[in-house]
């Protein structure tokens, strides 16, 4: 029986050359010089401080850039509001979805039985499961869950006839 995953994936080694450049560029830029501004990654957060809201939003203005040419969709970065910091400074935390939690899993194999397709979906931790009779009612599949916004980005894998 032909099936596929369906998963959320970030790929972190592009997170941290995105973080890099973007550390590069800001320490080239004249309006950053002196300032105190420092971006970072912990685990699946990236952390900016900055000094003022300005660089702040350039900061962030940089690093989706950066993350675009990456190949790292903008989806995946769940942008955190500015909070004051120690020392007058504020920081920002976006954090990186990763993973089909079950609420929006379920919210897929809805789609799915909505479309009347010959196709089931089960989820298996972080990924769901599509499976069907043919290889025509899977792609029919996946063509209906891309016109879905389910608020993160998809990624279709180890598809099996």
């Amino acid at each position: 029986m032909p099936s596929f995953d369906v998963v959320s994936e970030v790929d972190l080694q592009e997170v941290d050359n995105a973080l890099h450049i973007t550390r590069k560029e800001l320490g080239n830029r004249y309006d950053f010089k002196g300032s105190k501004a420092l971006i970072e990654r912990r685990d699946l957060q990236l952390v900016l401080l900055a000094e003022d809201e300005y660089k702040l939003g350039q900061m962030l203005d940089l690093l989706c850039q950066r993350l675009v040419k990456r190949g790292i969709d903008l989806a995946a970065l769940d942008i955190g509001t500015p909070e004051n910091a120690a020392g007058g400074m504020l920081r920002q935390i976006c954090t990186l979805k990763a993973g089909i939690s079950a609420e929006i899993g379920k919210k897929m194999i809805k789609v799915l039985k909505d479309q009347k397709l010959k196709a089931q979906g089960s989820l298996q931790g972080d990924q769901l499961r599509v499976s069907g009779k043919s290889r025509d009612e899977l792609q029919a599949a996946i063509a209906a869950l891309r016109a879905e916004d389910f608020g993160l980005p998809l990624q279709f894998k180890n598809f099996r006839d």
